[in-house]
Order: C-alpha cells, then sequence, then structure tokens
C-alpha cells in the first residue's frame, strides 16, 4: 500500500511539473502592419507572429526575412520556436517595385507596430529586439541605427533592447548601388550605408557573419569593420563571431544559439 500512493506521489509530482513547465505556442498569420496601406504595400505590410499563450512579459524578436532586398517571404525561424520568445516575422516591400526608401520605411513600420503592440501577443515593448538575414541584417542596422527611420513613427531606436544582423550588408547594399548603375565590387558609403551611422549609444550590437572564406564578396571584412568602428566608439556592448565552415546560406544555423544566449545575457543586465 505505502509502495502504491509512493508511485502515484511520484506520478502525480511528474504530471504537475510537466504542465507547470510547458509554453503552448500559437502563431496568427497575415496581420497588416500599417493601417492604410493599399495595393502594393497592403500585400507586402504584412507580419506572422508566434507567441506563447500562457506566458507574459516575454522577449520579442523581430525578424527580416532575407532575398537581397528584391524577394524573400516572412518567416518564423524554427530555431527560435519554442525558446519562451515573440517571434514577428516581418514582409516587407520589394525592389523594384519599391524604392529603397520605401523599403526601410516598411521594416520602420513593422518595428514600430511590435512596439505598440507586444503585449497584445504577451510580449514586452521593452524587451523588443531586432534581427534578420543577409537583406533582413541590412534592415536591422539601418533602422536600428540611423534614427530618421523610426522618428517617423514617434519612436527612438534606442528604446530597442538590442540588434542581432546576419550576414548584413555594412556599405550601401549592392541592389541599391545597381539601381545607380554601380558594380557589386564598387564599394559606397552614403546614407544608404549602416557604417555611416554607426554611433556609441545604440542598443547593443551582435553582429554575425558567415566564414570569411565562405561568405558573399567581402561580406565579413565589412562586418569586422562595422564592429571595430564600434569598439574605437568605446561602445559598451557590441560583438562580433564568425560562424566557421559555414556559408551566407547556412551561417543562420548556429548563429541562433548565440542570439539566444545574448538575448539572455542582456535582460540579466
Amino acid at each position: 500500500m505505502k509502495k502504491y500512493l509512493l508511485f502515484c506521489l511520484m506520478a502525480l509530482s511528474s504530471l504537475v511539473a510537466f504542465a507547470q513547465g510547458e509554453t503552448r505556442y500559437k502563431t496568427v498569420t497575415d496581420v497588416p502592419y500599417r493601417s492604410n496601406a493599399v495595393g502594393y504595400a497592403a500585400d507586402r505590410c504584412r507580419v506572422d507572429v508566434y507567441y506563447p499563450e500562457n506566458l507574459s512579459d516575454c522577449p520579442v524578436a523581430v525578424w527580416f526575412h532575407g532575398g537581397g532586398l528584391t524577394g524573400g517571404h516572412k518567416e518564423i525561424p524554427e530555431e527560435l520556436k519554442n525558446s519562451g520568445l515573440v517571434v514577428i516575422g516581418v514582409n516587407y516591400r520589394l525592389l523594384p517595385k519599391s524604392t529603397i526608401d520605401e523599403t526601410i520605411d516598411d521594416a520602420a513600420a513593422a518595428v514600430a507596430w511590435a512596439y505598440q503592440h507586444a503585449e497584445e501577443y504577451n510580449g514586452s515593448h521593452q524587451k523588443l529586439f531586432v534581427s534578420g538575414h543577409s537583406a533582413g541584417g541590412y534592415l536591422t542596422d539601418m533602422v536600428g541605427l540611423d534614427k530618421k527611420w523610426l522618428a517617423k513613427y514617434n519612436m527612438d531606436p534606442d528604446s530597442l533592447a538590442g540588434l542581432f544582423p546576419f550576414s548584413g550588408q555594412c556599405i550601401t547594399h549592392f541592389n541599391v548601388r545597381e539601381q545607380k548603375g554601380i558594380g557589386a565590387l564598387q564599394p559606397t558609403i552614403d546614407e544608404y550605408a549602416p557604417l555611416f551611422f554607426v554611433r556609441k549609444d545604440c542598443p547593443p550590437i551582435v553582429i554575425l557573419s558567415g566564414d570569411r572564406e565562405l561568405e558573399l564578396f567581402g561580406r565579413y571584412e565589412e562586418q569586422a569593420y562595422f564592429w571595430r568602428l564600434f569598439k574605437l566608439l568605446e561602445h559598451p556592448y557590441a560583438y562580433l563571431y564568425e560562424m566557421q565552415g559555414y556559408d551566407h546560406g547556412y551561417m543562420p544555423h548556429p548563429a541562433f544559439y548565440i542570439m539566444k544566449n545574448h538575448i539572455k545575457k542582456i535582460l540579466e543586465k
């Protein structure tokens, strides 16, 4: 009898522990982040939101897809699921149907929407992180560093908890240069280059790159110089990681692990 009771108590405690530790997630799709958009903007300016149903005050990760600013579709990365995060996958207008100003403005509008609506999906606007791969990394840098984009939405990028650009172009994006007749190997730094806006008072930034020998063109070296400027300016939280053995397309797989670890470190501070 005692053994039976002990077994029942152990089974019950295991069930309680499991129930307490289980987090249920839900995904809502195609939520518009522009209220008055029409045509192409109405079609593209939408997000998918993946969020925990039975948690609150969660960190929020805004994720911009890659595709050279000319392709790609919103996504919720598998590596960010089941991590206690609210994940917002963003679509934005693409070149050449849009201008680069419209595309960056879409990115800013999506970040502002996430800031305003985080609590509706059990997140916290005070724990808002922005990230993306390739073109998405470029957009992360632009909205996080050049204050004019978020200022349009009455938001200061310094209110963001952190930036995680994955293999983002740090000089002017190659497709922006191409529209001006500038070749992929002709570097340009102008108002469309994240390098132009490096500053010591921006949010924590963790720069993630593929293997320098496997990345696109000189993408690693761009990011290394980007990071070096933050260090020279004495930015208090700037890191650079090289995913050795991983090319441009596959580098996100190990990079997500680093991202999640740094989110924990930033929030602990």
